[in-house]
């Protein structure tokens, strides 16, 4: 029992999804000489339909709770198994025993079940803070990109172009920085723009920074007011304010003491299961103990899964697709 607890603690860590790669073709020649043709990775975001549940409830895909442990669940059927054969045949007396065992599994599941909701809420709510981040940074890109069109004159279209282009890029750097991967080559920036950002570390500071030097050199030429100024400096404030944000989601995980409780309390009462029903319901006991594991273990796993949501796990936050509807919103504008 303790390997396969060692199996359904580690298994959080090795977690696959499926990754579609579409190559993007930019408008026209302009923008192929400009941008190039650049690769952007989507990662899919499971959509379903909650309103047809029953179909659901038979369906099973690889990032399933039932299908990701199915080797741990036959584990614990036979370890279940035995038990149920032992106590049938030379436990047979000590029915006091597990009426005791009983007695403390009823007494540990209530404070067990507050522990498990705790976790899976806290763990919904860094991803749900998480979305109405990324919701709010699709505002403030448009917003920005709306401003710099009203504020900046043709006149002055390269200065014009470059702020668009950056900002058009900033939620590429992010998602690539939420990952801890560092793709300058994948942003949708002419090749004089990437140079400037190779070898930043903090890709999306360095284009946060760009953005503030160009609207600082507008100010100098006189092409933009005090009041514009302002209004756009408060838009780049917005996502520096979303990008510590989304760090702090990411960067701060469930403290690892509770973490680490939580998963040998999985493990006791686990292991407890089949001696606490094994005197009443015999073999029967082992799908109550493979039951009980299923539930636990999943919630558990589905709390991990969705605690650190910028991934690329199915249930994560569609970010790739998120930052593709920015870009193509900055297009528009532009055009």
């Amino acid at each position: 029992m303790f390997l396969l607890v060692l199996m359904f603690v580690e298994r959080g860590k090795y977690r696959c999804s499926f990754i579609i790669f579409s190559l993007v073709k930019l408008n026209n020649d302009d923008d192929r000489k400009n941008y190039g043709e650049s690769f952007i990775i989507f990662v899919l975001m499971i959509k379903y339909n909650p309103k047809t549940w029953f179909r659901h409830i038979f369906k099973f895909h690889k990032s399933d709770t039932f299908w990701t442990f199915r080797y741990e669940i036959v584990l614990v059927a036979i370890y279940a198994a035995v038990i149920s054969y032992l106590e049938g045949e030379y436990w047979g007396s000590s029915a006091p025993f597990f009426s005791s065992v009983n007695d403390v599994f009823s007494f540990i599941g209530f404070a067990f079940s507050l522990l498990l909701v705790f976790r899976i809420n806290s763990a919904y709510d860094k991803w749900w803070e998480g979305r109405k981040h990324w919701g709010a940074l699709v505002n403030n890109c448009r917003n920005f990109s709306l401003k710099v069109k009203a504020f900046v004159s043709d006149s002055n279209a390269q200065e014009k172009d470059r702020l668009y282009d950056y900002m058009a890029a900033f939620p590429s750097s992010l998602r690539f920085h939420l990952r801890s991967q560092i793709e300058v080559e994948e942003l949708p920036l002419s090749e004089d723009l990437k140079q400037k950002l190779k070898g930043k570390k903090h890709v999306p500071n360095a284009i946060a920074g760009e953005l503030y030097i160009a609207i600082q050199q507008l100010k100098k030429k006189g092409e933009l007011s005090e009041e514009e100024m302002i209004i756009l400096d408060k838009e780049l404030k917005s996502l520096t304010d979303v990008l510590g944000a989304c760090e702090r989601i990411k960067n701060t995980p469930i403290p690892y003491s509770y973490n680490l409780f939580l998963k040998k309390l999985i493990f006791i009462v686990v292991a407890l299961t089949p001696f606490a029903f094994v005197a009443d319901l015999h073999y029967w006991s082992i799908a109550v103990t493979v039951l009980v594991f299923y539930i636990f273990v999943g919630l558990e796993y589905i709390s991990e899964e969705i605690e650190e949501p910028f991934g690329t796990d199915n249930n994560d936050l569609p970010t790739d697709h998120l930052a593709k509807v920015i870009y193509d919103n900055i297009q528009e504008i532009r055009s």
